[in-house]
C-alpha cells in the first residue's frame, strides 16, 4: 500500500472539496435563478469537463499552466517553481475538472426551492445574505453535501488529468490513481489490487451516501 499517496490523495481531495465549497453555491444560486439569455452556454461551458476526454483537459490545462505560459511564468518568478507538477498545479487542475461535480447537484438543489419563498423573505424585510443563509442554504444542504462528497471522490479517483498536469513526483503529484499505475507497469499486482479495492469501497461508499443525501424528505418518510 502506498501510503504517502493515498495521504495525497486524501489531502488533495479535501482541499479542492473546500475551494469548490463557495464557488459552487453561489454558482448554483445563480444558475438556478438566473434567466440570462446565455445561461445555457454557461452551464454547458462547466459541465465540459463531464464529455471532455481527461487527456484534452489535461493537456490545455498543462499548456496553460507550463513554463513557456504567462500564468506559469509569473507563478514561477513569485513563488519560485513551476505551477505544473506541482501540488498547487494538480489543485488548480482538480478545481476546474470537478467544476460539474460540484455544481450541478448543487443546482438541482437550489432550483428545487419554491421561488415563493424568496417574495416571503423580501417580505419580512431579510436581506439577500440572510435568506441565503436562512433558508437557501439549510434547504439546498443535501444538494450541498452530495456534491462536496462526489467531488472528493471524484479526485480521489481521477487519473488522466492528474497524469498530464501533474506526473508522478512521489509525495508532490503521485496520486494513489497515479500509483496504481505505476505498480501494474512495474508488475506489482498485489500491491495495485490493494490499492483498487481501497478505491472500489470508497467510490462504493460514495455513491450510497450521495444516494441517501439526495432522497426528498418525502422519501425519506416514506422508507423511514
Amino acid at each position: 500500500m502506498d501510503w504517502p499517496a493515498l495521504w495525497l490523495s486524501l489531502q488533495l481531495s479535501l482541499a479542492t472539496a473546500l475551494i469548490l465549497l463557495p464557488l459552487g453555491v453561489f454558482a448554483a444560486r445563480w444558475l438556478a435563478n438566473s434567466r440570462h439569455p446565455l445561461k445555457p452556454v454557461f452551464e454547458a461551458l462547466l459541465a465540459l469537463p463531464l464529455v471532455l476526454p481527461p487527456t484534452v483537459l489535461g493537456f490545455y490545462l498543462l499548456v496553460a499552466m507550463g513554463g513557456e505560459s504567462t500564468l506559469g511564468i509569473v507563478f514561477q518568478r513569485v513563488f519560485g517553481h513551476t505551477l505544473a507538477f506541482s501540488f498547487t498545479g494538480l489543485l488548480v487542475a482538480s478545481v476546474i475538472f470537478n467544476i460539474p461535480f460540484a455544481l450541478i447537484p448543487m443546482q438541482r438543489a437550489f432550483e428545487t426551492i419554491p421561488t415563493d419563498l424568496h417574495d416571503a423573505a423580501r417580505t419580512c424585510g431579510l436581506s439577500r445574505w440572510r435568506t441565503l443563509w436562512r433558508i437557501e442554504l439549510p434547504l439546498a444542504r443535501r444538494g450541498i453535501a452530495s456534491g462536496m462528497i462526489m467531488t472528493a471522490a471524484h479526485t480521489m479517483g481521477e487519473f488522466g488529468v492528474v497524469l498530464m498536469v501533474g506526473g508522478s513526483i512521489p509525495g508532490e503529484t503521485r496520486t494513489i490513481a497515479i500509483s496504481i499505475y505505476d505498480k501494474v507497469q512495474s508488475f506489482d499486482m498485489q500491491a495495485a489490487g490493494t490499492m483498487s479495492a481501497v478505491l472500489l469501497v470508497l467510490s462504493m461508499t460514495t455513491l450510497l451516501v450521495s444516494a441517501w443525501l439526495l432522497r426528498t424528505p418525502a422519501a425519506a418518510r416514506h422508507h423511514g
